[in-house]
């Protein structure tokens, strides 16, 4: 289901989790609401590059590979570089501050000194301008 609004599309999502109990099985279902911000046209990031860009009260880092967005978290999990203003190599972005490396299509860590992923958010292009799907925008 989706809901129009001034700041952007607001989509339902509907999970059915199985759940076990003994004698049988039952589904609880769990919704989560999610926005669809709009936060660049597509010529504003050129093709094997990354910026800084905001959705929502989110601050994200926007790729483009050949035509293709991706949306991770823009902060390090090393010591919170800008991801966004990083090197991108394929689809690995090297970290400004101290080269930790990233998968710009999953978030998961291609190379030290980080440990741990960082988000990644569902993009597309719709019309031109760039969306991203955010929980809590």
């Amino acid at each position: 289901m989706s809901v129009d609004g001034a700041a952007g599309r607001l989509k339902w999502r509907l999970s059915v989790r199985p759940v076990t109990l003994p004698g049988g099985s039952i589904h609880l279902e769990e919704a989560m609401v999610v926005a669809v911000v709009r936060v660049a046209a597509v010529g504003d990031v050129a093709q094997g590059t990354g910026t800084v860009i905001e959705a929502g009260d989110k601050t994200l880092a926007l790729f483009n590979l050949n035509g293709t967005f991706y949306a991770l978290d823009n902060t390090c999990t090393h010591m919170g570089g800008p991801l966004g203003e990083g090197d991108v190599q394929g689809n690995v972005v090297t970290c400004p501050w101290h080269g930790s490396q990233f998968d710009i299509t999953t978030g998961e860590v291609i190379g030290p000194p980080a440990r741990r992923p960082v988000a990644a958010y569902r993009a597309s292009v719709e019309n031109g301008e760039v969306m991203v799907e955010v929980a809590d925008a």
